[in-house]
């Protein structure tokens, strides 16, 4: 008997990139290149998502501007970007048809509900590795003991600290060479050319930027963290969040800094900081093994008890909230960010969620969207961790009966109303004392400061009574959990 010796060729290796536009510790890019027989770095302009209603044109313009960026350092090394536009299932059958040959899928693992079921589908037809790299840990790396998975912050921190930590020796370099497999010319779609991300958007996109922010940030910034974050006219933040949504930075390596600068600092308040910063990211973590673990959280209370809420959902006072005409400036400032710039301070995000949930009493699922539709650094899982936290339905929530004070929360965090100012030019020339409550002005101190409050004048009186929509709100919460005992 003679046996044919010729073995099969390898299949070519393929990173599919999704949200991590980065070479620098790129798990997925690294096996990938292990593979052997060159790389095809691929994209899909996913036509599923850019359909999505949460979807944000400042997150696209954002990605591709990234993409472009991630293009260019391929060339540098030798490699090519290829775009393809479509269904992934069906991107993946045609570039297969085209290369001639099986191919073998790199991607770093996602866990929203739809990118579980793309990459199922995916995975019954190709060899499709998925990696880490999306976040620190996996989402079935940090459980209780019983396997469970944890539904409360402070234990899955501790739990999560006390597993081995990240080093530096753990990161992947960025590689030298990039090259597609030998004799290939695949055709590659455009990356779409819609307008540029505006000036008053401080996020330029791609790899480099994101790192050096990165960088500056734990050299100098991370040690006030702990001070300056709530402080919603200070540059307090690291403001990378955007960076982390796309993988533009390694969420391990901004683990790996945190942990260093904390060792390497003297101070007591300059640990704190670090610390603060490293629990943001595990808060980040925390809310990705939620939605993992628990994906009707999406469209569902998490606690049922709730789902009885008689929520007012009044349209004109939501589309108020929406243009930051509510009549209470930090509220009317932070959103008046979020639609300029595309993103919002965190302590800005808290209150306005709870200031839409609990003073007007409309369904968090209706900022949770709206949110989505605006922000560069939209991200389900975190997303909807704090619109659930806000409204007291989710995990680790704040309790139902915790209701911000919005004149209070803008006297302790714009003191002086610099934020304010910034956002809401009509009260620029508002004294100090009346800028957080400028309806308290007498009607000559109004002419003086050019700003007349009522309505269709400079600026709009308070849409509600906080006093008052807060016992409404204690009411309405009040019956839904008695609802749900006697049910």
């Amino acid at each position: 008997m003679i046996h044919d010796t010729a073995q099969t060729p390898m299949p070519l290796a393929i990173w599919w990139i999704r949200r991590d536009l980065r070479l620098f510790d790129n798990p997925a890019l690294h096996q990938a290149l292990a593979h052997g027989r060159g790389l095809i770095p691929l994209f899909i302009l996913d036509e599923t998502l850019h359909q999505s209603p949460y979807m944000s044109d400042k997150r696209f313009a954002f990605l591709y501007e990234g993409l472009r960026v991630l293009e260019q350092a391929l060339q540098k090394r030798g490699g090519q970007l290829i775009v393809r536009r479509g269904q992934p299932l069906a991107v993946l059958r045609q570039l297969r048809h085209d290369v001639g040959s099986e191919v073998h899928l790199f991607a770093q693992e996602d866990f929203s509900p739809y990118a579980r079921d793309r990459d199922t589908a995916v995975g019954q037809e190709f060899s499709l590795t998925l990696t880490g790299g999306t976040t620190i840990r996996p989402p079935e790396a940090v459980r209780k003991n019983d396997g469970d998975p944890y539904v409360v912050f402070t234990p899955y921190k501790k739990k999560w600290l006390a597993q081995t930590l990240p080093r530096a020796t753990n990161l992947h370099d960025a590689p030298e060479k990039i090259t597609l497999p030998a004799q290939l010319d695949l055709t590659s779609d455009p990356i779409p050319t819609t307008p540029a991300l505006p000036d008053t958007v401080p996020f330029p996109a791609g790899e480099a930027e994101g790192r050096r922010r990165l960088h500056q940030f734990v050299q100098t910034g991370i040690f006030t963290y702990g001070q300056k974050r709530d402080f919603m006219a200070l540059v307090g933040t690291s403001s990378l969040s955007p960076y982390l949504r796309l993988g533009m930075v390694s969420a391990r390596e901004a683990a790996v800094l945190a942990l260093q600068a904390k060792a390497g600092n003297k101070t007591e308040h300059g640990r704190v900081g670090a610390d603060t910063w490293l629990s943001e990211l595990i808060w980040r973590e925390f809310y990705v093994q939620i939605l993992a673990n628990f994906p009707q959280v999406r469209g569902q209370n998490f606690y049922d008890q709730y789902d009885h809420i008689p929520w007012r959902n009044q349209p004109d006072e939501f589309e108020a909230w929406c243009a930051g005409q509510t009549g209470y400036p930090i509220v009317d400032a932070a959103m008046r960010q979020l639609n300029t710039t595309g993103w919002m301070h965190n302590r800005a995000r808290m209150l306005v969620a709870s200031f839409l949930v609990k003073d007007l009493l409309i369904d968090w699922r209706w900022g949770e969207k709206y949110f989505m539709q605006q922000l560069i650094d939209g991200d389900p899982a975190a997303n909807n961790g704090g619109w659930q936290w806000a409204a007291g339905t989710g995990t680790d929530a704040a309790p139902y009966f915790r209701i911000f004070n919005p004149i209070a929360q803008s006297k302790k965090f714009d003191p002086q109303g610099d934020y304010i100012r910034r956002w809401v030019p009509e009260l620029r020339d508002v004294p100090d004392a009346f800028i957080h409550e400028p309806g308290q002005m007498s009607a000559v101190a109004q002419q003086k400061a050019n700003c007349v409050v009522g309505h269709g004048r400079d600026y709009p009186p308070p849409i509600v009574n906080h006093q008052e929509a807060r016992q409404r709100t204690l009411e309405a919460y009040k019956l839904s959990r008695e609802h749900a005992q006697n049910s």
